[in-house]
């Protein structure tokens, strides 16, 4: 386990607010992901699992493939995966900070 994923996720996080709050959306959007990204590599450490590639994308792509996880965790990985439209937006409403926080509180129960 990585004892600094906490503070490498709440600063990926910090930094996806401050992004949002500056009109940086698409910042906001890489902040959030990568947060979740640190939050998926520890729960493979947790779980004994093989870590696929230190890419947050990658990570988010394995999550789905394990068995055991759950429809609501697989949610949250397709909001984060989910490519922009050619306006630089989602094609559905999600909010992909809460969408980060809510993958770490479930996954890791934390």
């Amino acid at each position: 386990m990585n004892i600094n994923w906490k503070k490498t996720f709440d600063d990926e996080i910090r930094n996806a607010r401050i992004s949002r709050q500056e009109g940086n959306e698409g910042r906001a959007r890489v902040c959030a992901r990568r947060a979740a990204g640190i939050v998926i590599s520890e729960y493979f450490a947790r779980n004994s699992l093989p870590d696929p590639s230190e890419s947050a994308y990658e990570r988010l792509l394995a999550l789905r493939q394990i068995p055991q996880i759950s429809d609501q965790v697989i949610d949250f990985s397709q909001h984060l995966i989910q490519r922009v439209t050619p306006e630089h937006t989602l094609p559905f409403e999600a909010d992909l900070i809460e969408d980060a926080i809510q993958l770490r509180k479930v996954l890791l129960q934390e």
